[in-house]
């Protein structure tokens, strides 16, 4: 089957349909800098959108596993006190999940986020409505996203190879391979770096909303 023309499409949220990178970055800023750690020592922060919490400090920064948990407490401590604001869909996202519906496709969401916040941050961002699936993770354990990514195709009705992955990082296109389906990678939230995804085995990419869509409907 053609890469984009398949009948259930499952998304990550940071970056791929929320853009939420400012204020992840923003936060985890503020937190770590509480932590102790210097700007210099900080580099580019973006390397935090796309792998979970709270593994993603051990992973970036080498925190001890107990450092991670309290960063990772502090950080939710102050990002579940945003609003709308933190989570706005991409522009041109609702308008080509609704024409997506239309088609007769399925949408699913799934997410390293936890899944109270994930569901939160869709509805907010005013695309709940379009999705059959919104599934993230429910514990700080080290829950496979290649397992979410089946979890949601199941339970969505569809066998994978039915199913596409749309993500911004090569832990979307990694975590897909993995799950046994394709991944379009999409550069749109600048949180990848050049070639990342390309690298990692996209099956096709994306700079902009636009070439999305014309990816799936076209």
């Amino acid at each position: 089957m053609e890469t984009g023309r398949q009948p259930c499409i499952v998304w990550d949220f940071d970056g791929t349909l929320g853009d939420t990178m400012p204020m992840i970055v923003e936060t985890a800023r503020r937190v770590l800098i509480g932590f102790g750690l210097t700007e210099d020592e900080l580099g580019d922060l973006r390397r935090l959108v796309g792998p979970p919490f709270p593994q993603a400090f051990s992973m970036v920064y080498g925190l001890s596993e107990a450092d991670a948990a309290e960063v990772t407490r502090r950080y939710r401590e102050i990002y579940g006190t945003y609003g709308p604001e933190a989570w706005p869909a991409f522009p041109g996202i609702p308008e080509l999940l609704a024409d997506l519906a239309e088609d007769g496709r399925t949408l699913a969401v799934a997410s390293s986020k936890r899944t109270p916040l994930l569901r939160r941050c869709v509805g907010e961002a005013g695309i709940a409505d379009q999705f059959a699936i919104v599934m993230g993770k429910d514990s700080d354990g080290k829950v496979s996203k290649a397992d979410t990514i089946k979890a949601a195709v199941k339970a969505a009705g569809f066998s994978l190879d039915e199913a596409v992955m749309v993500g911004d990082r090569h832990f979307d296109v990694e975590a897909a391979h993995e799950a046994g389906i394709p991944c379009i990678g999409v550069y749109y939230g600048d949180t990848a770096p050049a070639g990342e995804l390309e690298k990692a085995g996209a099956a096709s990419i994306a700079h902009t909303v636009d070439e999305l869509r014309r990816l799936f409907l076209a």
